[in-house]
């Protein structure tokens, strides 16, 4: 099982802030500590990440050995993740639906890294790519998700060629569920409070308290369904 802290934008444009984010995620049990690069970037706005800090993300990630990622949502931010060492990328659902160009180009010159997408707002029927390289998220893009938005949730992940799961319900339920269906990956967003009303992210999130029972209970039923249970 691999475990996404999508901490995104909750470091609320204060980032020293991400330093502690980045910390818990770990003592959480998360693998991974996501941010995006290219949204709500703009002058006065709130993730303002030039290289400099996307460098200093990457430094404290492999501190507290845990791995970087980013979402890229434009060409400037992938422009940024293309001067530092990573291992993997991620594709946000908006992406696939608005730069599809920019998506194509990101994976015509990252054949040798991990590519995981999330197809929140894919409506066809065949997947965008079929590189060997890239994993699939299933994904509602509605925050946050409820119950009633569900109904196409795959009853197994892996028949449907869905490697894994990127949620924006509220609570760990819906990612405890993907993951008896079959799911290996989890992300989850992340917070250190979810009454904090600076962005809608943090409502949906997890605190580092729910992200580790998410992360215990899970393996648990991994370890069940690797024993055919």
């Amino acid at each position: 099982m691999i475990y996404i802290a999508e901490i995104g934008m909750n470091y609320n444009g204060n980032f020293s802030l991400c330093y502690e984010l980045i910390k818990q995620a770990k003592l959480s049990g998360a693998n991974i500590a996501k941010f995006q690069l290219g949204w709500r970037d703009g002058p006065n706005e709130i993730n303002q990440l030039d290289l400099q800090k996307v460098k200093k993300i990457i430094t404290w990630c492999k501190f507290f050995k845990i791995d970087p990622m980013f979402s890229i949502i434009s060409s400037k931010g992938y422009e940024k993740i293309k001067k530092v060492n990573i291992s993997r990328i991620k594709i946000a659902s908006r992406s696939l639906k608005y730069d599809f160009a920019l998506v194509k180009k990101i994976i015509k010159e990252n054949k040798k890294k991990e590519i995981i997408i999330s197809l929140g707002m894919w409506n066809k029927k065949k997947l965008p790519f079929k590189n060997k390289n890239i994993k699939y998220l299933w994904c509602v893009s509605k925050y946050p998700t409820f119950n009633e938005d569900l109904k196409k949730f795959p009853k197994k992940f892996t028949k449907n060629n869905y490697y894994g799961y990127s949620d924006h319900t509220i609570g760990i339920e819906t990612c405890l569920l993907a993951i008896a269906r079959g799911a290996k990956i989890i992300e989850k967003h992340f917070t250190l409070d979810k009454s904090d009303t600076t962005i809608r992210d943090h409502a949906l999130s997890a605190t580092p308290e729910e992200f580790r029972n998410l992360v215990n209970i899970g393996n648990e039923i991994s370890k069940m369904i690797e024993l055919g249970i």
